[in-house]
């Protein structure tokens, strides 16, 4: 479990993409603290540590907010990005209390090697769980180390953390583990693909020539 950061934040009273623009530019980031039945908290905080906090999944921060340094625990809700600059736009900050659960969604990361000749998919990258809102597990390892072909893994069968409980539906399929396809097959399923692309071609050519014929035939007079 990383140690947790502590970021100091002060409480603002601009609004508006103007405001934000201005407190980026400070490199600054705009972010909105709010739960527990309050009235939400409009907050700046600094660009580097809020940037660094943030590159864990669930992050729980410790904000040190005003000039009386008040604390408040906080979870990283949402992080707003720049789709092309490497910047932060907003962040959505969760009020929490030690010993409160919390639930979120981590992340599910494979290790090891499976079986060769194997494919390891993942079809669901997440699952969601109930944790101590101050001992979130930044992801759930899933160990396909030497796993054969035909293995399946679902959420059920994952293994959590003390204290934590999954909430997913344990019957989903989390990691899938099936036989390679060998060069010949895949070649001779491009053949075959290949091969009904050119007669589905070939009909609609014939097709096309049909309906030029039908249209370019004179039409019989019905007059004598």
């Amino acid at each position: 479990m990383p140690d947790r950061p502590t970021i100091q934040a002060e409480e603002r009273t601009e609004f508006g993409k103007g405001a934000a623009r201005r407190i980026r530019r400070a490199d600054k980031i705009p972010a909105v603290l709010y739960g527990h039945g309050g009235d939400p908290v409009h907050l700046t905080l600094p660009g580097h540590d809020t940037m660094m906090a943030t590159k864990v999944n669930n992050a729980v921060v410790e904000l040190q907010v005003g000039s009386g340094r008040r604390k408040q625990l906080a979870l990283v809700k949402d992080v707003q990005r720049d789709p092309i600059k490497p910047f932060i736009e907003h962040v959505d900050l969760v009020v929490i209390r030690r010993g409160e659960k919390v639930t979120v969604d981590v992340a599910v990361t494979i290790v090891g090697e499976a079986a060769p000749e194997t494919v390891v998919t993942v079809d669901n990258q997440v699952v969601s769980v109930s944790a101590d809102a101050t001992a979130i597990p930044e992801n759930v390892e899933v160990s396909v180390e030497g796993l054969e072909a035909g293995t399946q893994i679902l959420a059920g069968q994952l293994t959590l953390p003390a204290g934590v409980e999954l909430l997913t539906d344990p019957e989903w399929l989390v990691v899938n583990i099936s036989q390679q396809q060998s060069e010949e097959a895949l070649e001779a399923e491009l053949s075959e693909a290949e091969a009904d692309a050119g007669i589905e071609r070939e009909e609609s050519d014939e097709d096309e020539a049909a309906s030029g014929d039908a249209e370019e035939k004179p039409q019989e007079s019905d007059s004598e």
